[in-house]
């Protein structure tokens, strides 16, 4: 008879850790599992650790030359024989009531897809330092874009292969995949409890903030075409003043033979869902610079605003409406969503837009913004010197308290909901994060020489 849950072991050169992780689950009080330990070629003593465990009934082992994660899991997935599927870090290792009461809850709900716990943070040697408790999604929350960890989520086999299992064609990544297949798809939930032990330490792939970053992205794009969602007509909206550095327009300052503008104009061209560039500005020597440059461009649009519509403080959304109504006179309001970009951020590219878009729609939001987690303590004086505002500790380990801070490089909406509220942060919010590169922005003479500095690095 087959057993009720498969739970794999990915490893590769963990042998420091690899045992914890076995034996946490061979002390399960439940017992209707069965163990896969896949050693990705590991050229450490992982071998010499799991070979002391091959004779035991539950165990199998797979060695193979290194695939990565992302080909391992669906290795998993194919000589897996239990019903639910779980993934269980080398370097990570399980509360002995784990299996049983994830599967307890998969067990009652027929139509639940995946659950997933809450975990403990442990350093190298296995110590607690911390807690990460998540939202509640049955009870707490209506957007599904905070994913679970990737690890110790327990899975419906039979769904996850209707879904077609794992994108092996990644470098890296850590379940995001497997989350938006899951919540766009079939119910979730989370058992609000601690029930694996998840190690921080040097070689965690996590801390790879850029490629865990880039992968989501292009998880997002691959998501859209394999499920055929419709992209939505998009205009690109790129208003600015006529920012001076040493008295030049830092936008028209050309580097490595272009400028700062035209870049940004052409990362938006480049975006799959955008079909017209609107650049807005009240300098008039700017806008004939755009209409000179992109007058072979015909879905490059340059548009004069008034000056009172750039004074600081002042809000976008006259602008924003302005444009609508010369785009309607202009007969070129068939689109359906759009994306505003500020030129101070020099870095964002045609896929940072296109993954905007596209959790626009993979999540049905209504508004789209751009956000870096923030961990920084902040401080207030109150007359008898400074004192913390929030309790920071807790927001290192509470998800519901976690705090972002919002940069205004880019946010979408759809055309109806800037209709509907005439804004576009209304609604259903969702977000995406922005990489450090990404989230710089030019606001000083200084900001301008680290610029120029970067480009001549790359």
């Amino acid at each position: 008879m087959n057993p009720l849950i498969s739970v794999y072991i990915t490893n590769y050169n963990y042998g420091k850790y690899i045992e914890t992780a076995i034996e946490s689950v061979l002390n399960q009080t439940f017992h209707d599992f069965e163990i896969i330990v896949i050693d990705d070629g590991s050229t450490d003593n992982s071998k010499e650790i799991i070979d002391r465990y091959r004779n035991n009934e539950r165990m199998r082992v797979i060695y193979q030359q290194n695939l990565g994660l992302n080909k391992t899991n669906n290795v998993a997935i194919k000589v897996a024989r239990g019903k639910y599927l779980m993934r269980l870090d080398a370097d990570d290792f399980l509360n002995p009531a784990a299996l049983g009461i994830m599967s307890a809850m998969l067990e009652a709900e027929p139509d639940l897809g995946l659950v997933y716990p809450d975990y403990f943070y442990a350093d190298e040697n296995g110590h607690i330092i911390g807690e990460e408790y998540r939202q509640n999604v049955q009870r707490e929350v209506t957007m599904f874009d905070l994913p679970a960890h990737g690890a110790c989520t327990m899975i419906r086999l039979e769904f996850l292969k209707k879904l077609g299992g794992y994108y092996e064609q990644f470098s890296c990544q850590d379940g995001y995949d497997l989350w938006i297949k899951f919540v766009t798809h079939h119910k979730i939930a989370n058992i609000n409890k601690p029930l694996f032990y998840y190690r921080k330490h040097s070689n965690n792939l996590t801390l790879n903030e850029t490629r865990i970053l880039n992968t989501r992205r292009r998880i997002k794009d691959t998501f859209v075409d394999d499920f055929k969602l419709q992209r939505p007509k998009t205009i690109a909206i790129i208003p600015t003043r006529n920012y001076l550095i040493n008295n030049k327009s830092w936008l028209l300052t050309k580097n490595n033979g272009t400028t700062v503008l035209e870049s940004i104009i052409h990362q938006a061209l480049l975006a799959q869902s955008v079909t017209h560039a609107i650049f807005t500005t009240s300098d008039a020597q700017i806008i004939n610079f755009v209409r000179t440059t992109f007058a072979d461009h015909p879905n490059v649009i340059a548009l004069e605003r008034p000056r009172e519509f750039e004074g600081f403080g002042v809000s976008l959304h006259p602008t924003y409406n302005l444009i609508l109504q010369k785009l309607k006179e202009m007969r070129l309001d068939n689109f359906e969503a759009m994306i505003s970009l500020a030129t101070e951020f020099p870095f964002i590219s045609h896929e940072i837009i296109d993954e905007a878009i596209n959790t626009l729609i993979i999540f049905n939001a209504d508004s789209v913004i751009a956000v870096k987690p923030d961990n920084s303590t902040y401080y207030q004086h109150n007359g008898h010197g400074m004192q913390p505002i929030l309790d920071q500790d807790k927001f290192t380990k509470y998800e519901r308290n976690a705090i972002f801070k919002r940069y205004s490089a880019i946010v979408a909406t759809t055309k109806l909901n800037f209709l509907k509220n005439n804004s576009f942060i209304s609604g259903k919010i969702s977000h995406i994060v922005l990489d450090h590169k990404s989230s710089f922005e030019i606001k000083t003479n200084f900001d301008w020489e680290v610029f120029n500095h970067l480009l001549v690095e790359k």
